[in-house]
């Protein structure tokens, strides 16, 4: 095993495009690391990079303590799984995991029992005679993770390798994968799009946008301490909501935040917890509500400390295990920078998580309850997190 080191890495294209700038990142020894982002981010960019599939334009990479800046993709010792598996259709499944083996002239008795025990921990034994094309999606997956496994390389490159299945698929398959990648101990680097996968999946999550670096730590961090409101919005489903607020101060001394024509009271744990915020008072900020942190009031103990909106409910999806209700804000809504988000959205719209017991209906006139301790709150012009 070892790790991979990424120092002041940059890529740019011959027609002068540069798609990532100055990247720096350490994959420790062992560790699952997830790069994840929206289209065209330089994530996949990035991925092919340490695998040696494209040029370095500057700066370092290694992997283990070797620099492999002009080091051939094959005496890399790395594996990559890719998005659409790239199996062999005329060769059955033991042929094709072992078919790397079989290339670098492995004796036949050794080649066998690290086909056999990769069959064994993938749970492939039953289809080491078939070929790819009867096997479902999640089995053809299995097949190109054990021709990774079977090579035992220093490290394993997967870009997004689990695109092509279905929902539910999908879920039982990163299980799998995250399980595996425990089990061998093999320092992984993961490439997705689905924010999802990447925060049930790695040990730390990098975060690129427009080719840059935004935030690397572990996915519980990034969503209760995002760098900047990209992060913020990136990082959770429904997404964070965003607005233009003004901090002041009441004729009490209390300090208040006006959301449109609306203002919610700020108790002092909000300060404890961001203490640079009372930097910001008298000034206009960017505010993050996360949608857990409305709720209907019949369900929401105050003294854990909050304040409410009232609004309309627009539109209820009914999810089972909880509610999802939409509404409006005549505040100003903030754009999160991903270029995948809804462009559409219209002014002041939000998402509320409810407890499925709500019983609010579309048209409903209602009071949500915000817990005002968990506020995110951001510079508007930097768009970095105030803490």
């Amino acid at each position: 095993m070892a790790s991979v080191v990424l120092d002041k890495v940059s890529k740019v294209y011959p027609n002068g495009f540069q798609a990532v700038f100055d990247l720096d990142l350490e994959v420790q020894d062992k560790e699952f690391l997830v790069l994840v982002g929206p289209s065209g981010c330089g994530k996949s960019t990035a991925l092919r990079m340490v695998a040696g599939l494209e040029e370095i334009s500057g700066g370092t990479m290694l992997i283990g303590d070797r620099m492999v800046n002009e080091v051939e993709p094959k005496d890399r010792d790395i594996a990559m799984v890719f998005q659409n598996y790239a199996l062999y259709p005329h060769m059955t499944v033991y042929d094709n995991i072992g078919f790397a083996l079989k290339l670098a002239r492995t004796p036949k008795a050794e080649m066998d029992a690290r086909i056999r025990d990769a069959s064994r921990i993938l749970e492939l034994d039953p289809y080491l005679d078939r070929k790819p094309g009867v096997l479902s999606g999640g089995q053809r997956q299995r097949v190109a993770m054990g021709r990774a496994i079977v090579r035992q390389p220093k490290a394993f490159l997967m870009d997004e390798p689990l695109s092509n299945l279905d929902a539910k698929l999908r879920v039982q398959m990163r299980a799998e994968i995250a399980r595996l990648q425990r089990d061998l101990g093999i320092t992984t680097i993961y490439v997705t799009h689905d924010q999802i996968e990447a925060m049930t999946m790695g040990d730390r999550v990098a975060v690129l946008k427009d080719g840059y670096l935004q935030q690397v730590d572990t996915p519980q961090n990034l969503y209760d301490r995002p760098a900047n409101v990209f992060v913020a919005a990136f990082i959770g489903s429904p997404s964070m909501n965003l607005y233009g607020g003004d901090l002041d101060r009441d004729d009490d001394g209390k300090v208040t935040l006006a959301l449109g024509s609306q203002s919610i009271t700020l108790d002092d744990e909000v300060f404890v917890r961001r203490p640079g915020l009372r930097e910001h008072i008298g000034t206009e900020v960017i505010v993050g509500i996360r949608p857990e942190d409305m709720e209907d009031p019949t369900f929401t103990d105050d003294d854990q400390g909050g304040d409410h909106l009232s609004t309309t409910v627009t539109l209820v999806e009914a999810l089972g295990s909880e509610i999802m209700v939409h509404f409006q804000l005549d505040a100003k809504v903030i754009d999160s920078g991903d270029p995948d988000a809804q462009s559409d959205v219209v002014d002041g719209h939000a998402v509320a998580r409810f407890d499925p017991r709500s019983r609010a209906k579309i048209g409903d006139e209602i009071e949500l309850t915000v817990t005002t301790a968990n506020l995110h709150f951001f510079d508007p012009e930097t768009r970095l997190a105030i803490w």
